[in-house]
């Protein structure tokens, strides 16, 4: 069945515009989510997702209770939830691959909602932005069309992406909302900043970096956080790479380089000299070829639990 809005299907031939204009409530609520200062998430009960992960998980998870993603440029952050089960599912796309990623995530949530008879999918967009190379759009165009495909009805309730999110300061666009999170347990999406994005930041940056796939960090069964095993081969002309300036490195790794915010290139400069550190992390990583693996402790914050222990 297909992707609605108020119960009635939306028209994917007719451009984003007349959508916007055929369904005013979703611009609208765009603008009340844009008007709303990004609140600071400090790691207490949060999961925090990087670009080309998901995260799944539900109101009776006593471990995590935010889930949340930032640093979107023309990426977009989706959350679909099933209103029965409370199910929650959180990703960080960048078009990597759209319809495959959308089918996964559809999987995952269904997988909690099953003996729920009551209930109905609901998804929220947002990011992108008016940027150059209208990958933001690109994006846009390619989820809706993703949901839309899905055998179940599929509700569009939030909608802030590509020129919804769009400010403009001196002819440079930028994006108003670079990251959002969702409390699991009352369903809140809030812009959001989140000053600590770990466990195993750059080792999952670098995941990402050598052309990893969508994957799940998170076993809401267990309430566990699990990283790897990931293999890469070592990455090509990485010390030409960390001998550039910043601008460089902004102007070749980054698909909007005006509106990055401003950690990105020591971020990917940290990405780097953790790759070139590990350039077999089958042998520094991951010899035994078994996840890292996080637990909440009695903080709230993430603990690596050993493998023997579980």
């Amino acid at each position: 069945m297909p992707l609605l809005v108020n119960g009635a299907r939306v028209d994917l031939a007719r451009p984003m515009g007349d959508m916007i204009r055929a369904h005013p409530h979703l611009e609208e609520k765009a603008k009340l989510l844009r008007s709303q200062p990004a609140q600071i998430v400090e790691p207490k009960g949060l999961l925090y997702v990087q670009q080309r992960e998901f995260a799944v998980t539900t109101p009776k998870d006593g471990s995590v209770s935010i889930l949340g993603s930032d640093d979107a440029t023309t990426c977009h952050i989706v959350v679909l939830r099933h209103t029965g089960s409370g199910a929650t599912c959180l990703t960080h796309c960048d078009g990597s691959d759209t319809e495959a990623e959308v089918s996964l995530i559809m999987s995952s949530v269904k997988s909690f909602s099953n003996s729920t008879g009551c209930g109905r999918l609901e998804v929220h967009l947002v990011g992108g932005f008016n940027d150059d190379r209208q990958l933001s759009q690109k994006l846009t165009n390619q989820l809706l069309r993703a949901f839309d495909l899905q055998p179940e009805d599929v509700h569009l309730v939030t909608f802030c992406v590509t020129e919804l999110n769009d400010r403009e300061e001196q002819d440079i666009h930028f994006p108003i909302i670079y990251g959002i999170a969702v409390n699991v347990k009352t369903a809140e999406i809030f812009p959001a900043t989140f000053p600590v994005k770990g466990p195993d930041e750059n080792l999952r940056s670098a995941h990402i970096l050598t052309g990893a796939p969508l994957t799940n960090i998170y076993d809401a069964k267990t309430e566990q956080l699990r990283i790897g095993p990931y293999f890469w081969g070592p990455f090509p002309h990485v010390d030409f790479w960390l001998e550039q300036d910043d601008a460089q490195i902004l102007q070749n790794l980054s698909t909007s380089p005006l509106a990055e915010p401003p950690h990105f290139v020591s971020h990917i400069r940290s990405t780097l000299t953790f790759l070139k550190e590990h350039p077999f992390p089958s042998r520094s990583l991951f010899p035994d070829r078994k996840p890292r693996i996080y637990k909440k402790n009695e903080e709230g914050l993430w603990e690596q639990v050993c493998s023997d222990k579980i």
